[in-house]
């Protein structure tokens, strides 16, 4: 499939919305959790059995993302969307018919493995057209897209448990809901796929990166530099902080104020958990926008070394005050999803526009890092604590202890990112070759 090259007049703003198709729908991801109670009674399924597929697709979405990123640059966008389309709705037919059978692998192998190959060929693939319509503002465009991932839960969140309701809890009701969620999401995502387009001059994806001008550096050369891993570093200690809090907020918040005057109830848990979702998205458009006036390495020195005051400020007084509780760990969420949301920006700054979907796409290996590492921080040191008799606000004390740490080291990571030393730079074309290309 040749990538879609935009005819002349076409409007850069038309992008935007394509890319937010594949990415609200394929953010569904974070809603998963409204299924598990379902499964678990319908198919006598334990918390662990019915996480396995959520689990599975965010592994997936790493390794894809990382495998696929340099078959994302050669095809272009408009193959990769179909591709994501394909595997992401198959998933949910597969888990369809796996609900119906009753069969549990089934569901495990649809949304898990096949859904979540989806998961991170979409959440790839317009990120490299973006920053090529986009070039004055890298930071907006990409934030406008990964945005629609962090927002994808709110859309579906109270659109599944509506469905189950209506439908019911039952296997067949499960199944009804897995396949219209299916059909639904691949129309949505279809409407990405046929509005997507490459700037003229960006579709040659054949190793003409002499053409875009300024430094190119491959995703091959990329992983050999210190820059990338620096990067690495600096993304995994960030959403390692801001998933710890994430995971685990419904009961944190319920354990800080047990023992005062005004105990959190169920339903106030579940509002502080809606609005750090809310946080979340807000800061993927709004710090990421940001980034394109301070610059990239800025907004992650304010991202890692104001995330290391908020935690501070939450170990130290965080039970005497919900307010101040409250608004740390919005900020500390906002700075998780500006972390996802200018990545992109970054990796163009320090390697080109030549590769950086597949640049990107190695990076997020960081990310399948981190949603292993942040909870099982958080939730092994509270099982530990709470078996030593501790309770409360003291179940967490240690935890985030050590993320004020992982942020100093990602912050310390970010200071040393310099320029890539022009060896790994792609070769400049010579003059006969340059004046055949233009």
């Amino acid at each position: 499939m040749s990538p879609p090259i935009a005819p002349a007049g076409w409007s850069r703003w038309l992008v935007p919305p394509a890319a937010l198709s594949v990415h609200l729908s394929i953010g569904q991801a974070y809603a998963w959790s409204v299924f598990k109670p379902p499964l678990e009674s319908a198919l006598g399924l334990s918390g662990t059995q019915s996480a396995l597929p959520f689990q599975l697709g965010i592994v997936m979405l790493g390794l894809s993302a990382a495998f696929g990123g340099t078959l994302v640059e050669r095809h272009g966008p408009r193959w990769a969307m179909s591709v994501a389309l394909v595997c992401f709705s198959s998933g949910f037919l597969l888990s369809a018919l796996g609900a119906y059978a009753e069969q549990y692998w089934l569901i495990v192998l649809g949304y898990g493995f096949v859904g979540g190959i989806g998961l991170g060929i979409g959440y790839i693939s317009p990120v490299s057209t973006l920053i090529k319509w986009f070039p004055d503002r890298p930071g907006m465009a990409t934030g406008i897209a990964i945005m629609g991932f962090g927002g994808g839960a709110l859309i579906a969140s109270p659109w599944s448990a509506q469905m189950l309701e209506s439908f019911g809890t039952g296997s067949s009701g499960i199944a009804l809901a897995f396949l219209v969620h299916g059909l639904t999401y691949a129309v949505f995502m279809l409407l990405g796929v046929l509005l997507v387009r490459v700037p003229r001059g960006a579709a040659r994806a054949d190793g003409a990166a002499a053409t875009l001008g300024g430094v190119q550096v491959s995703a091959r050369a990329a992983m050999r530099t210190p820059q990338f891993w620096l990067l690495w570093i600096v993304l995994c200690m960030n959403v390692t902080a801001g998933i710890g809090i994430l995971e685990k907020a419904a009961p944190m918040i319920t354990d800080f104020f047990a023992e005062t005057s005004a105990p959190v109830s169920a339903t106030a848990a579940a509002g502080f958990v809606a609005l750090l979702s809310a946080a979340n998205m807000a800061g993927r458009i709004g710090w990421s926008t940001t980034s394109d006036l301070i610059g990239r390495k800025n907004m992650y020195r304010v991202y890692l070394g104001a995330g290391a005051v908020m935690y501070a400020l939450i170990a130290l007084y965080g039970d005497s005050s919900k307010p101040l509780f409250v608004v740390c760990a919005l900020v500390v969420l906002s700075f998780y999803g500006g972390g996802f949301a200018t990545a992109p920006a970054y990796l163009k700054d320090l390697f080109g526009t030549y590769q950086v979907g597949a640049i990107h796409g190695r990076l997020l290996t960081a990310w399948s890092t981190a949603g292993v590492l942040g909870p099982l921080i958080v939730n092994w040191i509270a099982d530990r604590q709470e078996e030593a008799g501790r309770h409360g606000s003291s179940l967490y004390g240690l935890s985030f202890v050590i993320m004020i740490g992982l942020l100093v080291v990602g912050f310390v990571a970010n200071e040393l990112v310099r320029p890539v030393h022009a060896r790994h730079h792609v070769p400049a074309p010579a003059p006969k070759e340059a004046a055949d290309v233009a």
